[in-house]
């Protein structure tokens, strides 16, 4: 490990750390007078109004930590292009609620400016003897991803401190990594400056939280860990595959569970619905605090198989992968976070 990369970047923690700390007691006002509140309704587990403005301060402490540590590029000024139009979209929609399709069009204008802008592309892949390069597919590869990162953290955000926690978990695991593997590319500079916003939100958003991330944290968060992803990916192998994907292991799961439960159901994917992860371990009488924290410890075992994989011993890191599916297995047999057993039985 670089010493001097470390002292480096500890400024670059600590700093949008205090900025999104203490802007977020303005952001929560700001909140209330715009309107941008979440009231309780039957599927929410808050039961008093709540400002939904979250994702608007850690953006801002991404600009800061930006002005400070980087300079422009045409892959930062896309990154920076495409952040704008995630986190206006979530503004509009954390004020007046907009479609889905509404949020998706967002979605896709955001990750086009990535691909066609930026550059930033998942263009091939060399993973178990196996070489793919996508050509001129890229583009929609990338998009695709991009869009699947944005409503995977979307779908998570359900429980005080869930989805930030888990992104920052995603941070440090990608910043440990890069640390010891001595990296300091854009991708690093973005995880080390995220990590500091996210958990200077994640004081406020923890239970019991006094501000949500609404959709503009919750989009902005998996624009941006879509975006470290893609810029770890200039050579896709197995080790720059599988670290990002399955840190988010939980969020990737819960969204694919639910698409699941969903179409079995006649349902469409975008329909609200309380079967998800958090809403299984509230079912058999965890406060929110203890789901959160068990979601947290499974999310810190699949990111330390990751590290044990990339930095130590591939096999170790295969049978911690698999221990853990095995516990997945187990849970999803046990609930009905994809089958809704309660409704079989009735029939």
């Amino acid at each position: 490990m670089n010493l001097d990369i470390l002292y480096t970047s500890l400024p670059m923690i600590i700093i949008p750390f205090i900025f999104v700390f203490l802007g977020t007691f303005v952001i929560k006002k700001l909140a209330f007078q715009i309107n941008a509140v979440d009231m309780p309704r039957n599927r929410h587990i808050h039961n008093k109004p709540m400002p939904k403005l979250g994702g608007l301060g850690i953006f801002l402490g991404f600009l800061l930590g930006f002005m400070i540590y980087d300079k422009p590029t045409p892959q930062m000024n896309s990154i920076l292009i495409g952040s704008f139009i995630i986190i206006l979209t979530g503004i509009i929609d954390d004020i007046v609620e907009l479609k889905p399709s509404a949020k998706l069009i967002g979605q896709i204008v955001a990750a086009s400016i990535i691909a066609f802008y930026g550059q930033i592309l998942l263009a091939n892949i060399d993973a178990f003897g196996i070489y793919i390069n996508f050509g001129i597919f890229s583009y929609i590869i990338t998009i695709v991803f991009i869009l699947g990162c944005i409503n995977c953290i979307n779908l998570i955000d359900g429980l005080d401190g869930l989805a930030s926690g888990i992104s920052g978990i995603y941070f440090t695991t990608i910043a440990i990594i890069a640390l010891i593997q001595d990296k300091s590319g854009l991708d690093f500079v973005l995880t080390i400056i995220m990590l500091g916003s996210t958990l200077g939100f994640l004081v406020h958003n923890f239970n019991p939280a006094t501000i949500f991330l609404g959709d503009s944290g919750s989009m902005f968060l998996g624009f941006i860990i879509s975006i470290i992803a893609l810029l770890g990916f200039k050579n896709i192998t197995m080790s720059s595959l599988i670290v990002p994907l399955l840190v988010l292991a939980i969020p990737i799961l819960d969204t694919l569970f639910a698409i699941i439960r969903r179409l079995l159901k006649g349902q469409s994917i975008s329909t609200a619905d309380k079967f998800h992860i958090h809403h299984q371990l509230l079912n058999r009488n965890f406060s929110q605090k203890a789901t959160v924290l068990i979601i947290y410890a499974v999310d810190v075992l699949f990111a330390i198989a990751s590290i044990v994989y990339v930095l130590k011993d591939a096999l170790l890191g295969y049978i911690i992968y698999g221990i853990l599916l095995i516990i997945i297995i187990i849970f999803v047999s046990r609930t009905n976070v994809v089958f809704d057993k309660n409704t079989n039985k009735n029939k």
